[in-house]
């Protein structure tokens, strides 16, 4: 996958203001979510991984310059002091969290009313070493639902050479 995938998995879902990457690694998906933005884009990128977020702020400082993006080591499994958000993107991301409903229920309490998650991920149940607790679409909108979701859609599916599909998914707080 390049850029170009990334931002089509996102387009659909995001919407202009503040947003959250949780779990965002080297930053792929940040870059593409800032790309989407546009100049001035305020982000907060979360991931436990403290070398993958000094790769992605050296890629920040080559492509998007004059974006805003607070760079935070931490667990977002865990509570986080984040300003209400218009938008969270997990991707790829929420298949390594094992009991996903508490983990959830955080996550919508850090969206503003009306705020958007936008998840991407495997569209398979069953998971493997390296992508333990995958969640199909299908399992994915019953979760969203009983977690306190609301218009719960698929955005996109694309091929992948794992699990045979990547998805992308809007729900709304």
């Amino acid at each position: 996958m390049d850029h170009a995938d990334f931002i089509q998995l996102l387009r659909d879902g995001v919407a202009p203001g503040e947003w959250a990457d949780l779990g965002s690694g080297a930053g792929a998906f940040t870059l593409a979510l800032a790309d989407l933005l546009g100049p001035g884009a305020r982000i907060h990128s979360v991931d436990r991984d403290g070398g993958a977020l000094r790769r992605q702020r050296e890629g920040f400082e080559r492509q998007f310059p004059e974006a805003v993006v607070d760079y935070r080591q931490a667990d977002f499994t865990m509570p986080l002091n984040l300003p209400p958000l218009v938008g969270v993107v997990m991707a790829n991301s929420l298949h390594f969290v094992r009991d996903k409903p508490p983990v959830l229920v955080r996550i919508r309490e850090l969206l503003r009313p009306g705020g958007r998650l936008v998840l991407v991920e495997y569209d398979g149940d069953r998971g493997n070493p390296w992508v333990p607790h995958p969640l199909s679409y299908p399992t994915w909108e019953r979760l969203a639902a009983t977690t306190g979701f609301s218009g719960t859609r698929l955005l996109t599916r694309v091929p992948s050479r794992y699990f045979g599909a990547i998805y992308s998914a809007l729900s709304f707080r």
